[in-house]
């Protein structure tokens, strides 16, 4: 194994330890607050949605890299189907719902004075709901179309008209399956602008009232921003790995590239993971109550031990 493939291994398999821990946190804290308090958040629903298609995605990937690393066609011949549509449906709700997020944290921190914009964030659940039914469609439309090219390879008839419908019906797919994986980035991206945007306005207006940076809607403005650019940089490296994979998913790759896309993939979905339990409040505060619970243990079993 090169210098290279050493590299994406570790990363791979570092994300995929602590993507799941960390995304398993974020799932039994809100579950936990759940059961206590009876009810749940939207940002907590969003979080814990999100979580679990990470881990679920976290799974797919180490399982490709297994079979990556051992060279082995038992995968194609058994588990493609599997593997194919765990890794589109994971994919699709982890992508989205991290747009949700993204879009959730502009309406509640931004302030903008436009109709429209009052007017999304009075009904921020409903057009959740709808981004939700908007992906749904993306995702039944890719798997339709992925079954008539299926049924279209079993089919018997005339050659040429055959390899044309197929061309044709390929290209359609790809094209899908690229809006599906960009349009999430592009609305992320308008929403990082829009943020950017709107703490420009603010500094300006708390300069008018001799403010300065200790302003809290300023703060919550600058971690907010500070979450959503981090995601941002993360979610373009993966949206550019999963593209290009996307495209010759049906075409030999060698070892590098197939390990380079996965560890980009773990990198983004643990390292966001864990920007998103240091940015929630609660997610942070029960973080560290556990960091200080195994400090407590460990000084307690040094000084227990002979």
């Amino acid at each position: 194994m090169n210098l290279l493939a050493c590299i994406t291994s570790f990363l791979v398999i570092a994300g995929f330890v602590i993507g799941n821990l960390a995304n398993a946190f974020i799932v039994l804290v809100n579950s936990m607050d759940c059961v206590k308090r009876k009810k749940i958040s939207a940002v907590d629903g969003i979080l814990t949605g999100l979580a679990i298609s990470r881990i679920g995605l976290l799974w797919v990937i180490i399982m490709e890299y297994c079979f990556t690393v051992l060279n082995t066609g038992t995968f194609r011949k058994q588990g493609a189907i599997i593997y194919h549509v765990s890794w589109v449906v994971n994919n699709h709700l982890s992508v989205w719902l991290a747009t949700i997020l993204s879009i959730f944290y502009l309406l509640k921190i931004a302030n903008f004075s436009s109709l429209l914009f009052l007017h999304l964030k009075r009904r921020v659940k409903s057009m959740m709901v709808m981004i939700l039914l908007g992906m749904l469609m993306f995702l039944s439309v890719s798997f339709t179309m992925e079954y008539v090219e299926n049924v279209l390879d079993s089919y018997e008839g005339n050659v040429t008209w055959k390899s044309q419908l197929k061309d044709t019906i390929y290209l359609s797919n790809m094209t899908v399956f690229t809006l599906g994986s960009s349009i999430p980035f592009v609305i992320s991206l308008i929403c990082v602008l829009l943020l950017i945007y709107s703490l420009c306005k603010h500094f300006r207006k708390m300069r008018l009232y001799s403010k300065g940076a200790q302003d809290p809607g300023t703060k919550v403005h600058v971690k907010a921003l500070q979450t959503t650019t981090s995601f941002l940089l993360l979610f373009a490296l993966y949206t550019f790995s999963v593209i290009i994979s996307g495209w010759y998913y049906n075409k030999p790759l060698n070892e590098s590239v197939n390990l380079l896309y996965q560890a980009a993939g773990s990198i983004y979905l643990s390292s966001h993971s864990c920007i998103l339990i240091w940015a929630n409040k609660k997610l942070k505060q029960a973080f560290l109550s556990v960091v200080s619970q195994v400090r407590c243990w460990l000084k307690e079993w040094k000084f227990s031990s002979p």
